[in-house]
């Protein structure tokens, strides 16, 4: 123990730096790293000041069933060992009393009240080391064990062996690695990780279809759950309600940015991660699906110098990327772009990205209302949700900027319907807004193994297609390969609607004509729906008559 002297000097030097426990150690991690006090003597100090034991883990033997209910994500995170448990209360070695947080969410996670003693630090992180290093290797021979007695299960991963463990990563941290991993070598677009009953089932969606892959045990499922929580810097003590993260890691030579989401469910709490690839950003406008001609008219559409431009569809179906290309084609030097999003999902060279903050009260609207003051020539809003968002951006489009945004409709010209039904005047809607553009995304043929092939003439017929209509056709269809994994598609490609606000769509909206008015002029005037873009990319052999009638709806129906 500390001589009486030796102590009064320590707790001067901590009084003086201001530790009061609001912040984190880093007051008490200054004085070590000036070499001022020792850790065992801030240890000892905060024993004195608030009355707890100092306890010498050296001398301490941790019991397993301690070990067992504190887990390696806790115990490394909030840099406490535990001591003995029972089935009421755990004994655990801290470093910093006044970490209230770290205290309360250990005995939430665990459900049982907590006593703690004092420990220095570097001794807590030796005996996590110490404790916690059989349980990992122990841990992964258990994941194989289970995992091989299911013969039926799909053995599309491969799992890192107990060999190749690093001391210094859990068995948990490893294969949350290897999921995201794998995903990304097979060009998934979203982790769905979905509590069921008996099993905890593991999904990728890959051009826009979930496939199943091997999944981990049941009894894994917390320890999942909690490091992934820990990744996106939520809080793993709150499971009543749904949050939101992100998640940036490196894999290989590749930083991959990850937006996670957690849902509470009847047998815990569903994941999913959305994998933001900002490769998709350097997309041009032929990668996007256009034709030629279709291109052609989009580019003089985003290169107006006012107006709103809309772009519509459900969740999922390519909306942000289209409107990042086409910010992407036109962002250019002399010109000042400024988007706010809720979340910024791409970090774009050169432009000006505000980040929705709904808690400090920076709104859509609030961050509109700014925006007009920094004088943009272009201004994007991740997505116009109330009549507030929307009365701003109509303004902005009258007042002299050209404004993009989205809108959930399922076709073009409901757009327009769903402005007024949000609260914008129709002559207001009228003035406003120069085209919309409605977009469905269906899957791409094999570049590698797609091959002409004659469809089935059933279907052709579904889509208006008629045989001899197709002398000219190149129908094309993949035979499925090792690069796209046997299913014959790789990436997918969108499907457009393109209405265009002329002078006499202007007259209609101004009398509130009706949406099936307004959709007749548009097609007497020359707009292609949805379905039809997509026999024209059927008829070049893009994609097959199956993705096209899974994604549109013809106008009859």
């Amino acid at each position: 123990m500390l001589e009486e002297s030796t102590i009064n000097t320590v707790r001067a030097k901590v009084i003086e730096a201001g530790y009061d426990g609001d912040e984190d150690t880093a007051v008490l991690e200054a004085l070590v790293a000036d070499r001022e006090v020792s850790q065992l003597q801030i240890a000892q100090v905060l024993g004195e000041e608030f009355n707890m034991e100092l306890v010498n883990l050296a001398d301490v033997r941790v019991s397993t069933e301690a070990l067992e209910i504190v887990p390696f994500e806790l115990a490394n995170r909030y840099k406490v060992i535990p001591l003995e448990a029972d089935e009421t209360e755990v004994e655990l070695a801290i470093a910093d009393p006044l970490d209230m947080d770290a205290i309360d969410s250990i005995s939430h996670v665990i459900k049982r009240s907590i006593t703690s003693r004092v420990a220095p630090l570097e001794a807590i992180e030796k005996a996590i080391h110490q404790y916690y290093e059989g349980a990992k290797a122990s841990e992964v021979s258990a994941i194989f064990s289970d995992m091989e007695e299911d013969p039926d299960a799909p053995k599309q991963i491969e799992l890192p062996t107990a060999d190749n463990v690093s001391e210094e990563e859990a068995p948990i941290i490893k294969y949350v690695h290897m999921v995201i991993s794998e995903a990304l070598k097979r060009r998934a677009s979203d982790i769905h990780m979905e509590p069921l009953e008996k099993r905890f089932r593991v999904r990728y969606r890959i051009d826009g279809v979930l496939h199943e892959v091997e999944n981990p045990p049941k009894r894994l499922q917390p320890s999942i759950v909690s490091r992934i929580k820990l990744m996106s810097n939520v809080s793993i003590a709150e499971k009543r309600v749904p949050q939101d993260g992100r998640i940036n890691i490196k894999v290989g030579a590749k930083v991959i940015d990850l937006r996670v989401s957690t849902l509470p469910t009847a047998f815990g709490e569903s994941i999913v991660m959305r994998i933001l690839d900002k490769e998709s950003l350097q997309l041009g406008l032929p990668q996007l699906g256009f034709f030629s001609d279709d291109q052609a008219y989009f580019e003089r559409i985003i290169a107006l110098p006012d107006g709103v431009f809309l772009v519509t569809g459900p969740t999922g179906s390519g909306k942000s990327t289209t409107l990042y290309s086409a910010l992407n084609y036109i962002n250019h030097p002399d010109r000042k772009i400024i988007t706010v999003e809720d979340p910024v999902e791409y970090e774009m060279a050169g432009v000006n990205q505000v980040q929705v903050r709904r808690d400090v009260g920076m709104t859509f609207a609030a961050a509109l209302r700014s925006m007009l003051r920094q004088a943009p020539n272009i201004i994007m809003v991740g997505e116009i949700r109330d009549k507030e968002t929307a009365e701003i951006a109509i303004n902005a489009a009258l007042t002299g900027h050209m404004v993009f945004s989205t809108l959930h409709t399922n076709d073009a010209p409901s757009a327009v319907s769903r402005l007024i039904d949000i609260g914008i005047k129709p002559f207001l809607v009228a003035a406003a807004v120069r085209a919309v553009l409605a977009q469905r995304l269906v899957r791409r043929n094999c570049p590698n193994c797609r091959a002409s092939c004659e469809h089935d003439e059933r279907l052709l017929n579904s889509l208006g297609i008629r045989l001899d209509e197709t002398t000219d056709a190149s129908f094309m269809k993949g035979a499925g390969c090792e690069k796209c994994s046997g299913t014959g598609f790789r990436g997918r490609v969108g499907i457009f609607e393109m209405f265009n606000v002329n002078e006499e769509l202007q007259q209609m909206i101004y009398e509130e004509a009706s949406l099936v008015a307004l959709r007749s002029k548009a097609r007497e005037m020359g707009m292609r729906n949805m379905r039809e873009d997509g026999v024209r990319k059927v008829i070049a052999g893009v994609t097959t008559p199956d993705e096209v009638l899974h994604a549109t709806v013809s106008d009859s129906i």
